[in-house]
């Protein structure tokens, strides 16, 4: 298939091993074996990265302008081009992305993070709502998006048997993840929040993913078979959630509408679906039909390091290609409470 000279294109992908706790590691000691490996599958070094971005969030590790240590990590000598986005590493990927499409560079290292285990993450990701209206109550991520799922049961769109096969197929694709936090047999277990029971629920724990860009040539010299980014996209919601219908997601749809998506159907989809009922309203969204598989990766529900979940559906996506199980992939992210912001990326393998 013949490409543009600047088609872009996932050239390489890694990830951590999740974990619940990492206390005897830093966020610069959970990274580096991930960038060892990202740059060993495509023979580049340090000097020969032509961008560096990252996706991390200062609040979550409890200090200012944390990311600026994980640069030890990349190597600042010589002085690299670099940048830094405060939330998950898809839109890391996106500036990437948009850098090398401009002609400034003709690879990209793009990297993510993130530790949950130090805190209370219910309580932590509260401070992301509006701080005049939601922020003061306090409501934690799980009881909004458990707001979410119990407006999809009043809309008859889901019940909680239906939610419950989605955590136990996810489950059990994660059983070929070695990287995944958690695999097998989902606990039956209480409501945390009515309807959502623990399996419809991620799990908390810290984790690195990193992949490297390429332009055209440079893409093809790298990579046996790249995952070329054919389109890429991303929207806001309101943040009010009173204003917004969160059995729908608008913006992830417009954003698939411009990424190209709906051209032609896809034999994958790495959705960011934290929440089980998340994955219905995605599903809806992208318009996925039975042929699709949806996270045989085990998704988000089987391995959710906050900053970095999002990037790895995009690598995971990508990966699937590398390997030839996929031809056309689609990637999702998300940001916020209740699916605010979404990312879509729809990758490709050249075909024989």
């Amino acid at each position: 298939m013949a490409r543009h000279e600047r088609d872009i294109a996932v050239v390489a992908f890694a990830q951590s091993d999740h974990r619940r706790r990492t206390d005897d590691l830093s966020e610069l000691d959970m990274l580096l074996p991930v960038l060892d490996e990202v740059r060993q599958r495509t023979g580049l070094r340090a000097r020969d990265i032509g961008f560096t971005c990252s996706g991390s969030s200062d609040y979550l590790a409890g200090r200012p302008f944390s990311f600026t240590m994980t640069l030890d990590g990349v190597g600042a000598w010589p002085p690299i081009s670099e940048s830094h986005v405060e939330t998950d590493g898809a839109w890391a990927l996106y500036e990437a992305w948009v850098k090398l499409r401009t002609g400034q560079a003709d690879t990209a290292l793009v990297y993510a993070y993130g530790k949950s285990s130090p805190g209370s993450l219910r309580d932590v990701l509260t401070r992301q709502l509006d701080p005049y209206y939601l922020a003061p109550l306090w409501p934690d991520s799980i009881a909004l998006a458990a707001l979410q799922a119990q407006a999809l049961v009043d809309a008859g769109d889901t019940d909680e048997e239906a939610l419950a096969a989605i955590a136990a197929r996810s489950r059990a694709a994660a059983e070929a993840n070695p990287h995944a936090q958690l695999s097998g047999t989902v606990p039956h277990g209480g409501h945390q929040v009515r309807p959502l029971r623990t399996g419809d629920c991620p799990p908390v724990g810290d984790g690195a993913a990193a992949v490297v860009l390429a332009a055209g040539d440079t893409a093809r010299r790298l990579c046996g078979r790249p995952a070329w980014i054919t389109g890429i996209d991303h929207r806001i919601e309101a943040h009010s959630l009173g204003v917004r219908d969160l059995t729908d997601s608008p913006s992830t749809r417009l954003a698939a509408q411009r990424a190209g998506l709906f051209t032609a159907p896809v034999d994958t989809a790495e959705l960011h679906a934290p929440f089980t009922s998340q994955e219905v309203v995605l599903r809806k969204a992208l318009r996925l039909g039975r042929s699709t598989a949806v996270n045989p990766s085990g998704g988000a529900l089987a391995a959710n390091p906050v900053m970095a979940a999002g990037l790895i559906r995009i690598g995971e996506a990508a990966a699937r290609i590398h390997r030839g199980d996929s031809d056309r992939a689609v990637a999702h992210a998300t940001s916020g409470p209740c699916l605010q912001q979404n990312l879509v990326a729809v990758l490709e393998g050249d075909r024989a």
